[in-house]
């Protein structure tokens, strides 16, 4: 009887893995995806730990604790991002993931904030550059003319504005200025 449990048990077992099609440890990520790096590490309760990305385009983020509870936190500002000054976060108790977009100025820093729940935490975080090129939602169709966004027509004369205005501001502000330095 235990023999027959035992052989069910296995056959489930063995649907289970034939169903999923990859093994579970395996993340599936898109094709578009190109792998460029994996970080491993360790950060103390309440501390960061930061790192630097110098990659140009769009780069995906995903970071796993693997013991702990590491959370993610990313800025163009700053190469120190903490809780109180960053631009993305990802602050799950699983896997964290940010997408780092292309027009962010490099290099972006990168802070991995040890929980304080836990005394250590460990992470793997990977890297990836996203291939995937974003389209505009109205196409290249998007013009009567049948030009395309780099191809548009140059502006028309009438609507530069008169540069009799730009010479007033400027003595304006020069007027401006030669008061206040009197007066201060």
């Amino acid at each position: 009887m235990a023999a027959a449990w035992r052989r069910a048990l296995l056959l489930l077992l063995a649907s289970q893995l034939a169903w999923s099609g990859s093994p579970p440890d395996e993340e599936e990520v898109p094709e578009e995806w190109l792998l460029l790096h994996v970080v491993q590490g360790h950060i103390g309760a309440g501390n960061y730990s930061y790192l630097r990305l110098n990659h140009e385009g769009k780069i995906v983020l995903q970071m796993r604790s693997v013991r702990g509870d590491a959370d993610l936190y990313v800025s163009d500002s700053t190469l120190h991002p903490s809780f109180d000054d960053y631009d993305l976060q990802s602050v799950t108790c699983g896997p964290d993931a940010v997408s780092i977009p292309a027009h962010f100025r490099r290099p972006v820093g990168i802070g991995v904030y040890g929980h304080p729940s836990h005394h250590e935490s460990e992470f793997e975080m990977k890297v990836y550059y996203d291939r995937a090129v974003e389209r505009s939602p109205f196409g290249e169709a998007a013009y009567a003319d049948g030009t395309g966004p780099s191809q548009r027509p140059a502006s028309a004369p009438e609507d530069a504005p008169p540069e009799e205005e730009s010479v007033l501001w400027t003595v304006l502000i020069s007027v401006l200025k030669l008061v206040l330095e009197i007066l201060f």
